[in-house]
């Protein structure tokens, strides 16, 4: 369910890939679909569908329904709104529309503060898309105390060894990195590294993800010989993917 962007960037990798990540498992709890309705349900699976085939403007289209639909069904202030206005600043975020997405993960957010508690794992989700808006768009400032809060909560409410939290470790170091604070980011990578291993095995792609991340930071940190190996592992696992 990783699905990658191929972006450049040695941190976009697995943070494009959380932002999908989290736009599934917003989409799936049955109890968000019940106060919805089948055609709630069935315009999301199609939002999901558009945004894995990259047709973000007809994706933008499905996903204003699915709000209208979710808050027709369910009222305002249901999850199954936040998860559509999610899944729509998404798209709006993904076609760079910036502006549009903003309110959109904000209102997502308030509403699953609401509904199911500030501690929550899918609000840690949706603070997580929230500040990647504002990384994306270079406003640090804004960004770090909501990974921050993200990885506080699923710290507290998933355990420290979740994937879920070594995908917060990352987004954070990610930030630390494109800022050139190479020292606060080096230890998140490496638990992260640790964590994805402990949890996934060590020929998993998302552990190959993890060792090109921290391989890039010491790049850009001029510690080649201890970037070599990192690569030249991330290399084998791909290898054995293929």
């Amino acid at each position: 369910d990783h699905l990658s962007t191929g972006s450049h960037h040695p941190m976009k990798h697995i943070l494009a890939i959380t932002t999908t990540v989290l736009l599934l498992l917003l989409t799936a709890p049955p109890v968000f679909a019940e106060g919805a309705g089948i055609e709630w349900g069935i315009l999301t699976d199609e939002v999901m569908e558009l945004y894995r085939a990259g047709k973000y403007d007809r994706g933008v289209v499905v996903a204003k329904k699915a709000v209208e639909v979710a808050e027709g069904n369910a009222g305002p202030n249901h999850p199954s709104v936040a998860t559509s206005l999610n899944n729509l600043a998404n798209l709006y975020s993904d076609l760079g529309q910036y502006a549009q997405a903003e309110p959109l993960y904000k209102r997502s957010l308030a509403i699953l503060e609401k509904a199911l508690g500030p501690d929550h794992p899918d609000v840690a989700t949706s603070l997580n898309n929230l500040a990647e808006l504002y990384r994306t768009q270079g406003q640090y400032a804004s960004a770090e105390p909501l990974y921050k809060r993200s990885l506080a909560i699923r710290e507290k409410a998933l355990g420290p060894d979740h994937p879920s939290v070594a995908t917060s470790l990352n987004n954070l170091a990610a930030l630390y990195e494109t800022q050139g604070h190479y020292a606060q980011a080096e230890p998140l990578l490496k638990r992260a590294l640790a964590i994805w291993e402990k949890a996934l095995g060590p020929d998993h792609p998302s552990v190959a993800r993890s060792l090109e991340n921290l391989a890039g930071l010491y790049r850009a940190m001029n510690r080649d010989d201890d970037a070599e190996p990192l690569e030249q592992r991330a290399a084998r696992i791909q290898a054995i993917q293929r």
